[in-house]
């Protein structure tokens, strides 16, 4: 289900661990038909400096709730 166009991802109560988080965000993208979108905050979170830089990369890409 998408809102302004971005996917919905649960991640509240969820695992805090970056690379589950990053799990679950590439597959609402996925399931979404955005696999280039998962690619790309893929690469741009293992990229990133930060616990903090790359949860906001990944809220570029989905809503959370």
């Amino acid at each position: 289900m998408e809102e302004h166009g971005k996917p919905i991802c649960k991640l509240v109560g969820e695992d805090g661990n970056i690379f589950w988080i990053l799990g679950r965000v590439n597959r609402a993208l996925k399931e979404n038909g955005k696999a280039d979108e998962a690619k790309e905050v893929s690469e741009r979170v293992l990229a990133s400096g930060s616990y903090d830089e790359a949860l906001q990369i990944m809220m570029e890409y989905v809503e959370v709730e």
